[in-house]
């Protein structure tokens, strides 16, 4: 165990807690974090609040320095309201929604978590993203924000990835497409999921880890499916 710590966002979530589990049970870090909007006290974080991910951001920031961290936050429904199948559907206030938890939430988490990265040596911050955010890969469009909050999200890794290079050299910093994983996120959209595609949290995450303890400083800004491929944006 070294003098380190990993940061999951999200972690009462599905994938977000399996995450935390895994890191914990594996014991390669001093300390795991684990933040949540249904947490209290320091653990809680709501990424429509700034001030709150600034105050996750200062009790990490007592250390030790955080070399790992995970935003494994999503919004794809919530009630009645879910991905749009055409034109007809799109809502203003349920875009500027679905934009806000998907991409701004995770670079205003970027903004306060990446200045407590160490300047050397490796480091990594992840976001989950999604295949469907892929630019080059859709061949089925609909799900217009989702979609459209997924790229915005890639190409703010992109960016962060640019940035945080010329602070380290060794840092990465990269999305993640983790599968359709049996969470409630996905639940009202697993009817037509291919036999085997479907994956339980756990698996899920340790694919993920597993894909993270791969990567290289030259891998930095891309997009990554779950067996290590990377994603045209």
């Amino acid at each position: 165990m070294s003098g380190n710590s990993a940061v999951i966002i999200g972690a009462s979530g599905g994938i977000g807690h399996a995450f935390e589990a895994a890191l914990i049970e594996e014991g390669g870090f001093e300390t795991v974090h684990g933040f949540a909007r249904s947490r209290p006290g320091a653990q809680h974080i709501d990424l429509l609040d700034e001030a709150s991910i600034a105050a996750a951001a200062a009790h990490v920031a007592k250390g030790p320095p955080p070399t790992l961290i995970i935003v494994a936050t999503g919004l794809l429904h919530d009630g009645d309201l879910g991905p749009e199948k055409a034109l007809r559907d799109l809502d203003p206030a349920w875009l500027a929604k679905v934009h806000a938890v998907n991409a701004i939430g995770p670079v205003l988490v970027a903004k306060h978590f990446l200045p407590l990265m160490p300047r050397t040596g490796r480091a990594v911050f992840a976001a989950l993203s999604a295949r469907v955010g892929s630019i080059t890969d859709n061949r089925l469009g609909g799900w217009h924000g989702y979609r459209a909050s997924k790229a915005a999200l890639n190409m703010l890794v992109r960016n962060l990835a640019i940035e945080e290079r010329r602070r380290n050299d060794r840092s990465i910093v990269v999305a993640l497409h983790p599968g359709t994983v049996d969470t409630a996120l996905s639940r009202p959209f697993q009817g037509n999921v291919a036999a085997g595609k479907l994956f339980d949290a756990e698996r899920a995450a340790l694919q993920l880890l597993d894909v993270i303890e791969g990567l290289k400083p030259h891998d930095s800004g891309k997009l990554f499916d779950f067996e290590g491929i990377e994603i045209p944006f």
